[in-house]
C-alpha cells in the first residue's frame, strides 16, 4: 500500500488572534472532506499554549507534538549563523515530513526535499499604517521580503491580497502564488431553539450581527452611526456584536463607540456579547436578518465564510475582496458611508430562512480540501 503523503502544520500563533487560530484548525478539518485515500498524515506541531484547540480536532491520520517555537529573532540569528532555516529544519527531518505549513519565516533558502510553504494573511500595514507600530511595520516589510526572496511556494487567501503583493513587492517569476479560499466548517450547533438562543442574550426576532474584534480598522463606528440615524427618523433595529474586548481599559476606539451609544441612547438597540462560545456565536448567525461586515481592511473574511456556510446574507463594505467573496450575493455600502447604509437596513427585508444563497455546503467543502491539498503535492 502507498505510504501516506505527510504534512506538518505549524500550530503556532498569538493566542489573542482568533482568525489565524480558525484559519488553521479549518485547514485542518477540511482535510476531512477529502476521499480516504487521499487523505494525508497530519503532523501538528503545536505551542503548548494553544493545547485546548488541538485537543478538539478530530482527524483520522493525526500526530499531536507539543513544540518550543523559537522566538523571531533568535531563529534568524541561529538560521543565518548555520546557515539553514532553523525554524523548521530538524522537524522536517525528524518527523520525515514532504511538506511543511504555515511558514511565517523563511531567513534563507532551505536545501530539504520537503515542501516548506509560507503563508501571508494580508497587507493591511501598508494601507493602515497608523494602526501598526513602526517596528511592527518594519519587522512584517522584513519578513515579507525575505520570505518573497527564499520561499518557493507562498498561499494567499485571496486574489486581492495577491495582488497587493504584485502592487508593493517585487515579486520573483519563480515564486509559486497560491490562493486559497478558506472556507467555514460548521460542526456540532448546540441544541438549542431559535427562542432559548434569543432568550439567552436577549435579542429581539429580527437583529443583525457584527463578529469582528475590537480593532479601529474593523469600522463597527459606521454601523453604529447608521442606527442612530435610523432611529431619529423612528426605526429601530438591534444589533448583536461579538468578539474580545480589548484589554486596555482606556481604549479610545472603544471610548468612541460608547460615546455614540449614550449620545443617541442606543443602548436597547447595540448589545454587546464579548467573547461568546463559537457554537453560540453561530446558530447567532444562523438566525440573524443578516451579518454585517463593515471592516475597512481583510485578507479574506472569515466571518463571510461563516454566513456562506449557515446560508445567511451578508451586508459588506464595498472592498475587493469582500466582492470576491459574495460575488452578486453581497449588498453593499461604501465603508464610511453612514447614509448609504442607513438606506440599506431601512429597506432591509426580513429572512427567508428556506432560501440558498450560496453553493451547498458539502460541494464547498470538497472542492476547498482538494484546492488545499494541490498547494502541497
Amino acid at each position: 500500500m502507498e505510504q501516506r503523503f505527510k504534512l506538518g502544520l505549524l500550530f503556532n500563533f498569538n493566542p489573542k488572534w482568533t482568525g489565524g487560530i480558525i484559519y488553521l484548525l479549518n485547514a485542518i478539518r477540511i482535510l476531512n472532506f477529502l476521499d480516504d485515500k487521499d487523505k494525508p498524515m497530519v503532523v501538528i506541531l503545536y505551542n503548548p499554549t494553544l493545547k485546548k484547540y488541538v485537543d478538539e480536532i478530530n482527524y483520522p491520520y493525526l500526530e499531536l507534538v507539543p513544540h518550543n517555537f523559537s522566538s523571531i529573532y533568535k531563529g534568524y540569528i541561529n538560521s543565518f549563523l548555520k546557515n539553514k532555516n532553523t525554524f523548521v529544519h530538524d522537524l522536517v527531518i525528524n518527523f520525515k515530513l514532504d511538506a511543511i505549513f504555515p511558514m511565517h519565516d523563511y531567513p534563507i533558502k532551505s536545501k530539504l526535499d520537503a515542501k516548506l510553504v509560507s503563508w501571508y494573511a494580508d497587507l493591511q500595514h501598508l494601507y493602515y499604517p497608523q494602526f501598526f507600530t513602526k517596528r511592527k511595520r518594519i519587522e512584517r516589510n522584513a519578513r515579507i521580503k525575505l520570505i518573497l526572496k527564499n520561499s518557493k511556494d507562498l498561499v494567499v487567501s485571496s486574489q486581492a491580497v495577491k495582488d497587493d503583493f504584485l502592487k508593493f513587492f517585487k515579486v520573483s517569476t519563480k515564486l509559486n502564488i497560491h490562493i486559497y479560499h478558506f472556507v467555514s466548517i460548521i460542526e456540532g450547533l448546540p441544541n438549542k431553539s431559535f427562542e432559548e438562543i434569543l432568550a439567552e442574550y436577549d435579542l429581539p426576532n429580527h437583529f443583525y450581527m457584527i463578529s469582528n474584534q475590537f480593532h479601529k480598522h474593523k469600522n463597527h463606528k459606521v454601523v453604529f452611526e447608521a442606527v442612530a440615524e435610523l432611529k431619529k427618523k423612528g426605526y429601530e433595529v438591534c444589533v448583536g456584536i461579538t468578539g474580545r474586548f480589548p484589554e486596555e481599559p482606556d481604549s479610545s476606539y472603544m471610548q468612541e463607540l460608547h460615546d455614540i451609544i449614550n449620545k443617541n441612547d442606543l443602548k436597547k438597540s447595540i448589545k454587546f456579547l464579548g467573547l461568546i462560545p463559537r457554537g453560540n456565536q453561530l446558530l447567532l448567525m444562523k438566525y440573524c436578518k443578516a451579518i454585517l461586515q463593515p471592516s475597512l481592511f481583510e485578507g479574506w473574511s472569515t466571518v463571510i465564510e461563516d454566513a456562506k456556510s449557515l446560508q445567511v446574507p451578508v451586508i459588506a463594505a464595498n472592498l475587493n475582496v469582500n466582492i470576491e467573496q459574495l460575488e452578486e450575493k453581497g449588498t453593499y455600502f461604501e465603508p464610511h458611508n453612514v447614509s448609504q447604509l442607513v438606506s440599506i437596513l431601512e429597506h432591509y427585508p426580513n429572512r427567508d430562512y428556506n432560501k440558498q444563497l450560496y453553493d451547498s455546503y458539502d460541494k464547498r467543502m470538497k472542492n476547498a480540501a482538494y484546492e488545499l491539498l494541490a498547494v502541497f503535492k
